[in-house]
């Protein structure tokens, strides 16, 4: 039997249970009364809350809101609706209509809904603006918590009726008085006239004057409405119950001082989802069957991820947020199938339901927490409802990024209310989608998801996500002087091979651990003052984009940073850029498919002469939104405002290759290789994990956090005031160096300490100019000039610390038989 025959015989088991009405508490104190279906004391509780406008509370069994539910019966019960629904419209109406979902409850059914459908696109309304996108319409709903809903497609025509018989299928959880369907119609049908819509609800609670009411309407404005319900029934409220309602939840609240939040039992874990790129969150812009048809192929993945997380655990909750409704049931659909745990879905809310624990009432218990959003009506408490106590070994909260905020991990936030009462939080967050008016985002579709450690990188999964593509058995090592004499007679590009992997020697490597332990808490400060520096100027939540590969570490640093001061857990992405050949655009797209571009922040590791700064200004000028300012530890250089420390010293990452890069090569870009729809390519060296100092590295620097926090506020407090502009000093020294050498080409001088020790790694050196006096930061160039027969020259005035220079007029004659002893011609 599939999922969706499965809802209705698991209903029929649960109440064939002999267990109390959860509405008996308020009906006995109140004399509220639900008349109806034989099902519908099954389906529906009674709660009490502070509402103004409404005391009581219709609490849904099936809808997965306020009561923890199996994600196959609430996801059936509304795509068994959907297909009553196709059948009532027939297929060639039903491939035209538009099925519009009511926020912030009705979301997730109405996604289920446009499901049984199976071929109409879905949009349901928010509460939540989103900058940009404009507006195609809104409502009111009179007796919510919070009335304003807004429409905001991101094809401003999906709600036209252009087309003649496009009917508009509405869905709400329950259709009570039938005003907000009235102002929905109402508002929609002066913009966007046609003649057919569909009400679909759980259930039906009208009043007989109400269902009058809405045939009228239907005649008024000369369509036809048609409405599907899964039950029917009334709520018989006697006179006064406004007032003894409000009285009641005084009451008892003054009687029940809340109670203290139990401590947390274990810290959030976090999964990562792989979300399928270009598959919205849910249907706040829009789903369409394209989209449906990506994400049910990605399920079974995600499911697999979130099974790995919680392990053991025999009773599973997938908490969902707010709007959130689709994503997370899902994803609680697929994990019921992946396991054999016992799962249940339901969501936060921003409704404030009285909590008794009772079993004659609804809402057992309440777990309180600050909204987590940033919501634009202001700050105010959410609630979770029946997860306390209910008995879960883990809880799976499934956020969009948005909300991922700090709000969400304080003290006082959802993940740690969570914790008091489980064993085991794992938070999994899908990428909020951002329409864009590029194509960028339809070609992001076609675009692979990035690929992670341990199977891409020794880096841990959550440290960064590569947009690269893996070309680990691929042939592309060549010997250095092979290699330079392709590149600089124009042969080749250096991006076409890879230089054999550095192997250092034991003194070489005695010299890393000496300077790592000599620089970490340095390299801590400019960390941490370039990250507090781009979370005062890009923030709240910046996106980071490494260029792959130096900036990689420094990305993952200040992603740690990020955490350890602010409780922040930032996005982090490496992209190839290549000098002469620009950034990777398809690498673009995904970003702009994912994260708003205005978020990103590109960070490399150090400044040269500022030639990757040039390269990636120009290479962004055809994409809209992304900012072309990149972020460095390290800026000797002067090419940019964004930057650590200006200072030109030893970052120990640069020693090395690979092997202090999570065992990952430099970037490849060759067109045998690389097609229009790749990523730019790189090798993980998996077979290097003995050598790999790369987790050393990150940890020896993060130890050192606490130590500089004060130094880093003070200086970053100090930047933040101070004109940064860029002078470009480096360029004109490399000017001046490549016409007095007599070199006349600026790409064969590579100053700074991290550029000099690249090409003594990777290209056939000329010499090494050193600033008279410089001490230890020198000491690998040193040993490794040594062992190549490079002479250092030291000199006087020079704004780095060293440059190197790279043979100008190479030939493999040009050295002996083994690479050394470079002579000049």
């Amino acid at each position: 039997m599939g999922v969706y025959g499965r809802a209705d015989e698991q209903i029929r088991e649960e109440e064939a249970v002999d267990v109390e009405w959860s509405g008996n508490w308020v009906a006995e104190r109140l004399g509220v009364e639900l008349v109806g279906d034989g099902e519908l004391r099954e389906l529906l509780g009674l709660a009490l809350r502070r509402n103004p406008k409404r005391a009581h509370l219709l609490v849904s069994n099936i809808l997965g809101k306020h009561v923890p539910q199996r994600p196959s019966v609430v996801h059936g019960v509304g795509f068994e609706l959907g297909e009553r629904v196709r059948n009532l419209l027939g297929e060639a109406e039903a491939r035209r209509a538009v099925v519009l979902g009511y926020a912030e409850t009705a979301t997730g059914l109405g996604h289920a809904v446009a499901d049984g459908l199976g071929v109409a696109p879905y949009l349901h309304s928010t509460r939540r603006p989103v900058a940009g996108v404009a507006q195609a319409g809104g409502f009111e709903e009179a007796h919510s918590h919070a009335t304003s809903h807004l429409l905001l497609p991101e094809d401003p025509d999906l709600l036209s009726a252009s087309a003649e018989g496009s009917p508009l299928v509405l869905v709400d959880d329950e259709f009570s008085t039938g005003n907000t369907v009235l102002n929905t119609v109402r508002a929609l049908h002066a913009r966007y006239p046609r003649d057919r819509y569909v009400i679909v609800a759980l259930v039906d609670m009208r009043s007989e004057a109400d269902q009058g009411r809405l045939a009228e309407f239907a005649e008024e404005i000369g369509a036809r409405v048609d409405l599907v319900a899964r039950a029917r029934g009334t709520v018989r409220l006697p006179d006064g119950v406004l007032e003894k309602g409000r009285d009641l939840v005084a009451a008892h609240e003054a009687g029940h001082a809340p109670d203290e939040p139990p401590a947390p039992r274990t810290a959030p874990a976090r999964v990562a989802l792989d979300w399928p790129a270009g598959v919205p969150d849910g249907g706040r812009h829009g789903f369409t069957p394209v989209h449906r048809a990506a994400l049910e192929a990605a399920l079974p993945g995600m499911a697999a991820r979130i099974a790995d997380a919680v392990g053991d655990a025999r009773k599973v909750l997938v908490l969902g947020f707010e709007e959130l409704m689709y994503a997370p049931l899902r994803l609680a659909t697929a994990l019921e199938d992946a396991t054999t745990a016992e799962v249940r879905y339901s969501t936060t809310t921003r409704s404030p339901v009285l909590a008794v624990d009772d079993p004659g009432y609804a809402i057992r218990s309440r777990l309180v927490f600050p909204a987590h959003d940033d919501p634009a009506d202001g700050p105010g408490d959410r609630y979770a409802y029946n997860v306390a106590g209910a008995g879960f070994d883990a809880v799976v909260v499934v956020v969009d990024s948005t909300a991922d905020t700090p709000a969400l991990h304080a003290p006082d936030g959802l993940l740690a209310r969570l914790a008091g009462h489980t064993d085991q939080v794992v938070l999994a967050v899908v990428p909020s989608y951002v329409p864009s008016p590029t194509p960028h985002r339809q070609e992001a579709a076609m675009l692979p998801e990035p690929l992670r450690g341990p199977a891409f990188s020794s880096y841990a999964a959550d440290d960064v996500g590569w947009l690269l593509q893996d070309l680990s058995d691929t042939a592309l090592e060549a010997p250095t002087e092979e290699r330079e004499e392709a590149i600089q007679s124009g042969g080749a590009h250096y991006a076409e091979s890879l230089p054999v992997e550095y192997q250092p020697s034991p003194q070489y490597q005695e010299l890393f651990k000496a300077a790592l332990d000599t620089s970490a808490a340095r390299i801590a400060r400019a960390v941490g003052t370039v990250t507090e520096t781009v979370l005062a100027e890009r923030g709240p939540r910046p996106v980071l984009v490494s260029l792959a590969r130096a900036g990689t570490p420094v990305g993952v640093l200040m992603r740690r940073w990020a955490q350890h001061r602010h409780g922040l857990d930032l996005p982090h992405y490496a992209v190839s850029i290549v000098r002469g050949r620009g950034i990777d655009a398809n690498a673009l797209r995904w970003l702009a498919a994912h994260h708003d571009p205005a978020d990103v922040v590109f960070v490399d590791g150090w400044t040269g002469k500022g030639a990757i700064t040039r390269e990636l200004a120009a290479a962004l000028e055809e994409f809209g939104g992304f900012n072309p300012e990149i972020a460095v530890l390290a800026d000797p250089g002067g090419c940019v405002r964004t930057y650590g420390t200006r200072e030109d010293f030893l970052i120990p990452s640069a020693c090395l290759n690979s092997t202090v890069s999570g065992l990952i090569s430099r970037t490849v870009l060759r067109s045998d290789l690389v097609g229009p729809h790749d990523f730019h390519g790189a090798k993980f060296y998996s077979e290097l994990a003995g050598a790999d100092v790369s987790g050393l590295f990150l940890d020896t620097v993060a130890a050192r956090f606490d130590e500089v926090g004060d130094a880093v506020d003070a200086e970053a407090k100090e930047l933040l005031a101070a004109d940064r502009a860029p002078t470009w000093e480096g360029w004109a020294a490399v000017e001046r160096i490549s016409e007095e050498y007599g070199i006349h080409d600026v790409n064969l001088v590579k100053p700074g300490v991290g550029e000099t020790t690249r090409v003594l790694l990777r290209r056939v050196p000329w010499k090494i100019l050193a600033k008279r006096g410089a001490g230890a930061d020198l000491d690998h160039v040193r040993l490794l000039a040594e062992q190549r027969g490079v002479p250092v020259e030291e000199v006087g005035e020079l704004p780095y610390t060293c440059v190197g220079l790279i043979h100008p007029k190479y030939t493999r004659g040009a050295t002996g038989a083994d690479g050394t002893a470079v002579t000049a011609k």
